[in-house]
């Protein structure tokens, strides 16, 4: 991983403004995931790039759907719906990638393709009383904190089996696997820490029952660091900034404990 303190977020992640230059930093990104999956000894086909929309324009999504992506992330509800309800008009699928709360759940049941950040019991219960109304299933992915900060939403890895054990309680929800923030850092080995952990999880969950981490994805890896989790087995990469662009919005706005751009 490059010393990313090094370069201003707006020179390592320079901003494309047509479909032509955001088809040139989709398809940078792929490439270096698939220099990652090659490194590894896997298919790069086995990597789903979700871009990560949050803080994008309207005008610039519609472009970015033109350069070819279908697939959209959003970290706040209120925010997805907006842009939900402007681009209503285009073919996108909608993922919710941050922290949930129980108010919130009727929004993500009736409209999102699936929520990666699902780490309580509560948040389980009201989505899946949500979509047995609206007759839906929702994808999901169970958030682990494989950083042990404190400060980080999903569950401390001790908690994984009894709450993934619980999850058949609600059919609504559909478990695709995990998902996990890295540690904020500029030391590889210990962001490859986190990955190679959330990895294990998985493996474990498996040994025990198959059924309980369904296809047992792994989603982890954002601009600073998808090529790590590509090489520790991430099949979901969330990247914004090295697809749209450096924000303007701190991540402090996202993630309070966060002291820089990075996904």
């Amino acid at each position: 991983m490059p010393n990313i303190a090094a370069v201003t977020p707006a020179e390592r992640y320079p901003t494309a403004h047509d479909v032509g230059g955001l088809g040139r930093a989709v398809a940078r990104v792929r490439s270096r995931i698939a220099a990652a999956a090659e490194r590894a000894g896997r298919s790069p086909d086995e990597v789903r790039l979700l871009p990560v929309s949050k803080t994008v324009p309207e005008d610039r999504l519609r472009l970015a759907v033109q350069a070819g992506c279908r697939e959209l992330g959003e970290n706040k509800v209120q925010e997805a719906a907006r842009k939900r309800h402007a681009l209503a008009d285009l073919d996108v699928r909608w993922s919710v990638i941050g922290h949930l709360q129980t108010n919130k759940a009727r929004d993500v049941a009736a409209w999102a393709s699936e929520l990666q950040a699902l780490d309580r019991l509560r948040v389980a219960e009201a989505l899946d009383r949500r979509l047995a109304s609206a007759d839906r299933t929702l994808d999901v992915y169970v958030q682990v904190n494989t950083s042990a900060e404190d400060s980080k939403f999903g569950m401390p890895p001790a908690e994984l089996p009894a709450f993934l054990a619980a999850l058949p309680a609600y059919p609504r929800l559909r478990v695709r696997g995990l998902m996990t923030l890295a540690v904020l850092s500029d030391d590889p080995a210990r962001v490859r820490e986190c990955f190679a952990l959330l990895r294990t999880l998985r493996d474990r969950a498996r040994d025990t029952d198959p059924d309980l981490v369904g296809a047992g994805e792994l989603s982890m890896g954002m601009s600073g660091d998808f090529e790590i989790a590509v090489e520790e087995g991430a099949t979901c990469v969330r990247v914004g900034q090295a697809i749209f662009g450096a924000r303007a919005v701190p991540d402090s706005v996202y993630w309070p404990e966060a002291t820089r751009d990075r996904r």
